[in-house]
């Protein structure tokens, strides 16, 4: 089980958890800003992405990766984005956005992506019910353990 830190508990842990990782969990993000979008978060209590013991980093790469190939299958994103925006939620987390032109579903959830071309637009996004949630978070879910 996860180090329970304030960041991970406020995306929703242990409900919102798509995959498991040594040091890692990726988390559907409540508040879909792009249908898909993602927290991967580090299990510790680091605050800083410089504080995280070195077995974090190769671990990344397995938990990238998985996110990247599916993403692409379920949303077909055009672009992807990593932000690390630790200001209110302090742990090391990174917001994982798929990026695309017009729309897309997720778990029958419907998310523009208000600012493509640019900029994320994070002030703008779906805030499914919790019924709607845990019906995306299934069908994540089920992308992963197909791949």
């Amino acid at each position: 089980m996860a180090s329970e830190n304030a960041t991970i508990l406020k995306f929703g842990y242990p409900d919102t958890l798509i995959a498991e990782y040594p040091a890692w969990l990726v988390l559907l993000r409540p508040q879909q800003v792009t249908a898909g979008a993602l927290v991967l978060a580090h299990r510790g209590d680091a605050a800083a992405f410089s504080e995280l013991p070195a077995g974090s980093f190769s671990g990344l790469q397995q938990a990238i990766g998985d996110i990247e190939r599916n993403l692409k299958t379920l949303v077909q994103y055009e672009r992807i984005n990593y932000l690390m925006l630790m200001m209110v939620d302090p742990h090391v987390h990174f917001h994982v956005l798929p990026r695309y032109s017009g729309s897309r579903s997720i778990g029958g959830l419907e998310v523009p992506d208000h600012g493509w071309p640019r900029t994320p637009d994070l002030t703008k996004f779906s805030q499914p019910a919790a019924a709607d949630l845990a019906k995306a978070v299934r069908a994540v879910r089920a992308a992963w353990q197909r791949s």
